[in-house]
Formats: structure tokens, sequence, C-alpha cells
């Protein structure tokens, strides 16, 4: 089974259907997630949408593709979208979210002992999960509003691509445990009976907890936790709230991967842990993807026209001097090109993947000069690898595909450079929209 068994991936009608309001790309780090995002939301927006496009990505590529000097917390508008639409982008800023909900569910004097709680500052700059945490919470803001057409989400770079859908359900096992349910029942129960409680009931916890800890943290630690009692059922109600919504109908998840086996293998398990969660998966978009516009010539036949090129030139006639070649057509008394080492190749008729350095040292003769047939061996052997890259990126797809057949894939061509301009995403939306039709000649 190849990947052309696999239904293609139609990007036009999915960002186009006014049914769907969120698209959230996931996948592995280093995939192109935050560009494939970028990509459909300007295609979407030229298309008629209003669009918003909400990045985790530290790298900050969004803002230099849209060019926006800089993205905050805030969406703003990005200039020079062609058609109808408009195209709003922003970055998470995974603090100020979390100050944000603090200063709206409480009362000045609490939200102000909150935000300068040294535990909380902790837990709101860096505790784990926090930023799926918040990623969650923005999605739920952005769709409350009601504001956009539709919304693009790129997930955290995150040590798994599974955090994103776990993040509310870890934060409803944060606030139901053991431990914040001890902590909170002082302040529940109050006055007389809290200090009784906290005097009796947890010393020998505190005890423990302060040698690990240090006293202060601990303190630290309860004090957030009280001011906090009222807004925990809150964080579970919404957590519950924005998983709902990725349930529903208008939610479309496309997996972002390039055609490697840990990408591969890390995509198929977010397929599979998607369809256990109920929910709805578009499709595959399998990026960097290369090509060839000579697909029918082998590698080994590539091979093998090199070497018998090679062979021809065994006599070097012009410098009248017989100089015995290795099987790569490389003379050994041949002085080195540009500094460039020169390696020799395996036996002949074995498969190599040479260096772009040898194909240029193979280039030329002994005198500094190439010959036709040497610059065509050259050719001939980048030709080869090229294929043989072919052939290892259709293995890892084919395995995929045998695992999910169901699943539609989109191919996006690998570019010969970084996207770095609304024209290059441009290009990326225009070859998402090929679905898996991609181009013979594709880089």
């Amino acid at each position: 089974m190849t990947l052309d068994a696999s239904a293609p991936l139609e990007i036009d009608p999915l960002i186009d259907n006014p049914a769907t309001r969120i698209i959230v790309c996931c996948g592995a780090g280093g995939v192109g997630k935050t560009t494939t995002a970028a990509a459909l939301g300007l295609r979407a927006a030229e298309r008629g949408r209003k669009v918003v496009v909400l990045t985790i990505d530290p790298a900050r590529r969004l803002a230099q593709s849209m060019g926006i000097d800089s993205l905050d917390n805030t969406p703003r508008r990005v200039k020079g979208i062609e058609g109808g639409g408009e195209l709003h982008a922003m970055m998470l800023d995974m603090k100020r979210t979390f100050d944000e909900i603090v200063e709206a569910h409480a009362d000045g004097e609490r939200s102000r002992a909150i935000l300068e709680n040294p535990f909380y500052q902790s837990l709101s700059a860096g505790f784990a999960g926090t930023q799926e945490y918040m990623a969650m919470e923005k999605l739920g803001q952005l769709r409350a509003r009601d504001e956009w057409d539709l919304i693009v989400v790129d997930t955290p770079p995150s040590r798994s691509a599974l955090d994103f859908l776990d993040a509310p359900k870890r934060l409803g096992s944060f606030l139901d445990g053991k431990f914040i349910k001890l902590l909170m029942a002082p302040a529940k129960m109050g006055g007389r009976a809290g200090m009784k409680f906290l005097n009796v009931g947890m010393s020998m916890m505190t005890g423990t907890l302060g040698k690990l800890l240090g006293g202060q943290l601990l303190r630290d630690v309860q004090t957030f936790v009280a001011a906090m009692d009222t807004m925990f059922g809150g964080f579970r109600t919404r957590a519950d709230a924005t998983y709902r919504l990725l349930q529903a109908p208008g939610t479309a998840f496309l997996v972002v991967a390039a055609p490697e086996r840990d990408a591969l293998r890390e995509a198929a398990y977010f397929v599979e842990r998607l369809g256990a969660e109920e929910m709805p998966l578009a499709g595959l978009v399998l990026n960097r993807v290369h090509g060839s516009g000579a697909a029918r010539l082998s590698a080994e036949r590539a091979l093998a026209a090199a070497e018998n090129l090679d062979e021809g030139g065994i006599v070097d006639q012009e410098s009248g001097k017989t100089r015995v070649r290795d099987a790569t057509g490389a003379s050994p008394e041949s002085p080195p090109v540009q500094h460039t080492p020169v390696e020799p190749s395996p036996v002949q008729h074995t498969p190599v993947e040479p260096s772009p350095e040898d194909h240029e040292a193979h280039a030329y003769d002994g005198q500094g000069e190439h010959t036709t047939e040497q610059l065509t061996a050259g050719l001939l052997r980048l030709h080869a690898e090229r294929m043989q890259v072919l052939a290892r990126e259709q293995r890892t797809r084919d395995r995929f595909t045998a695992l999910h057949p169901e699943v539609a894939v989109a191919q996006v061509a690998a570019l010969p450079g970084d996207v770095h301009d609304l024209a290059g995403l441009r290009v990326i939306g225009d070859r998402l929209a090929t679905g898996g039709r991609t181009p013979a000649g594709a880089a």
C-alpha cells in the first residue's frame, strides 16, 4: 500500500465551510506546525473569512512571516491580505493569560494577594503543564467572544503532542488531589476550627514538607490555595467546557508531520488518541516531502551509469599519464580542489549517498578542469542520492498509511528555503490545497 491509496485531504472545502470554527494543528516538535497554521489562516482570510491565528511558538517565526514586529496576548491585524477577509495573529503569553483569569474572577484585594504570592508567580511563569492549560483557556476566551469566523491554533512545542489534550484533565486532577484538598480544608472551615485543624491535623505533614520544600514555600502554597479557593471551581468548569469544544463538530484537528520515522510515529499515536477521545480528525498534513522530475530513473540505474562513465575515463590521455582511478572516478594523484577532501566511495555496485563536496571534487580532473563525462557522472550521483531519499520517505509514509488507511493526507512539497513572509505562506497554502497531488517536479 502506498500513500496514494489514502484519500487526499481537501483543504479549501475545510477552511471555506462556515461550520468550521476551530482548526487545531498538532504534532511533534519541528515538523512545521507554526508555518502550517499561519498558511491555513492566510489562505482562509484571503478566501473571505475573518481569521485569528493563535501560536504558542517561542521562536516568533509567525510574527516575522506576517510582517509584524512582535506578537503578544492581544490579536493584531495583519496587513497585506488580499481578498475580502481579515487575518489577525497573536502569541500566547502564558503568565498574562493566568493573570487575566485571576483579575476577572477575584475581587481587588484577593486578586492582589494572588498575583503577589510567590508560589503563584512560579506557577504562572513555568509550572509543568501550565502553558498547555493556558492555551486551552485562551482558545476558550477567543471562541466565547465570537468575533472571528475561524480560529487556527498552533499547539505548544511540548515534550509530547498529547500534552495539549491532557492539560484540562491534569488540571482537574491537580485541583481534586488530596494534597490540595488538605491545604484547602483550613480555609473552608474558617475561624478557630480551621486553625485547630491546621495546627493539629497538618502538623505532621507540614513538618515533613517543610524539610523537603522549606517552610516559607509551604506557607506560600497554603496562602495561594486559600486565596484561590473560590476560583478552583471556575478553572475546572472552563477546562471541561473547552474540552467539549474540542470534541464539537465545528472543530477540526490536523495532525502535522514530516516524512520521518519519529514524526510519523508520533502522528500515529495522536491519530489513535484523537479517535479514542472522539475528537474530529480532518487529516494528516505531511510537510517537506521531496520529489523529482526524473523519478523514472532509479537510483540503481543512475549509479550504474555514473560508474560506466568513470570507467571510460580510467586513462587520462590529455596528460599522457596512466592513472588508476577508484570506483568513483577520483584519482589518488589528483590534488585537492578548493581544500575539499575527497573520500573514496565503497566497492562498485554498492548504492552510496555521496556528499555534495564529493560531487564537486569528482567534477574535476587532475588538471583542475572538468570533463563532460565527469560532470554527468556527478549529476547522476546527485540524482541517485535524491531517489534514495524519496524511497526512504515513501517507505516511512507507507508504514503510516498501512496503520491508518482511513486518514486523508495532504502533502506539502519541500521548499528550497525557509518561509519568512506572506508570499512564502501563500506558496505553502497553494501546496496544501493540492492535497496529495504533489507536482512531479516538486523540490
